[in-house]
């Protein structure tokens, strides 16, 4: 904590995921997140922790339920295949409210797709992705900096509502180096107290537990998920996070995440020495969405443009948040493509013009 080091987006990640206390990794190689596997693969055994290298992504995600059910700080990652074939068995462990981190370091889609970054499975993340009502708590990094330091966050919440927490970063982001500092206290994993729903080998003093994602007695399935709701709205509640630049007196408000934020903050840079009134929401937490921020917002701004490395999907909640109240509009990038400031400069002004109702790349 306090001195900065050069490190890659996916080293970082794996760092600051053992500094917030995980103690068992398991995962299978994919890229471009083949760096987050590498990392802990020599750095846990050093703390005492465990590092896997599964069979295949389904095997990680069950063993990530195992090690979950004794309340063991646990992790997997991997990129956006890996991350559909780990979808049953995050069902599984969102049904039997295991706390956990996962990360999805994503690339280009569908089917094989590219290596290159992209953000193409914002729906399957915060929608959550398998089988049956559940939610993922999914953040979404800018940068190198923040990958290191939201994995404590991510635990955090997982214990406190028990629930999966997912983080979100484009390829880009992984495999991008910067200057990190880790700017809150590593976790003393001894100091951690056993949640009172962990598995152990002690059952002398205490009735058995068992950790399940069903409960086949007549109408329990429908009480549980009922209060697995009840969490999500505490959720919604108290726990979204985003970034706001130069939106105090905005006309236009730019909504962005991960790379496109960092590429729409240059171009907003740059129309402000124009004389264009353009702002920035970046929401942190995609899940929860920061939609009370955007509806607060649009009381005098009336026109959001999203800017995505997708077919336009974050979007989506843009407008589900506005609900009519100002212009949605979308500027996009898809099969990994790169996207420049200067592109998104001209999307913008042509909107704030008014000579375009609707922008999308060609």
């Amino acid at each position: 904590m306090g001195e900065k080091k050069l490190m890659k987006g996916n080293e970082a990640l794996a760092e600051g995921a053992l500094r917030a206390g995980c103690r068992f990794f398991a995962g299978y190689p994919i890229t471009p997140q083949n760096e987050v596997p590498e990392y802990m693969s020599w750095r846990l055994p050093q703390i005492g922790g465990a590092f896997i290298q599964s069979e295949s992504e389904v095997a990680a995600i069950n063993m990530i339920y195992g090690a979950a059910s004794t309340g063991t700080r646990c992790m997997t990652s991997s990129s956006s295949p890996g991350i559909s074939l780990k979808q049953e068995g995050l069902s599984y462990c969102a049904g039997a409210d295991l706390p956990l981190l996962i990360a999805n370091v994503m690339r280009g889609g569908p089917g094989l797709g590219n290596i290159a970054g992209c953000q193409g499975d914002y729906w399957q993340a915060t929608r959550g992705g398998g089988h049956g009502d559940y939610r993922l708590y999914v953040v979404a990094p800018n940068g190198v900096n923040e990958i290191a330091n939201l994995p404590k966050k991510c635990y955090e919440v997982a214990f406190k509502y028990r629930i999966p927490s997912m983080i979100l970063a484009d390829g880009i982001i992984g495999q991008m180096m910067e200057p990190v500092e880790f700017t809150q206290p590593d976790v003393d994993v001894t100091k951690l107290q056993k949640p009172e729903w962990a598995l152990d080998v002690n059952m002398t003093n205490r009735p058995k537990r068992i950790v399940s994602s069903y409960d086949l007695r007549e109408g329990m399935l429908e009480v549980m998920v009922k209060e697995r709701l009840e969490r999500y709205a505490k959720i919604e509640e108290n726990e979204v996070m985003y970034d706001e630049k130069m939106t105090e007196d905005a006309e236009l408000v730019v909504v962005a995440y991960g790379t496109p934020s960092r590429v729409a903050t240059a171009a907003i840079k740059s129309l402000r020495e124009k004389g264009l009134k353009v702002g920035l929401l970046r929401p942190i937490t995609l899940w929860p969405f920061p939609t009370r921020r955007i509806q607060e917002l649009s009381k005098r701004v009336k026109k959001f443009v999203a800017v995505e490395l997708s077919m336009g999907q974050m979007v989506e909640d843009v407008m589900l948040s506005l609900n009519g109240r100002a212009e949605t509009h979308l500027y996009c990038r898809v099969g990994a493509a790169v996207i420049t400031a200067e592109e998104v400069a001209a999307v913008l002004t042509e909107i704030y013009n008014g000579s375009k109702k609707y922008a999308a790349a060609k």
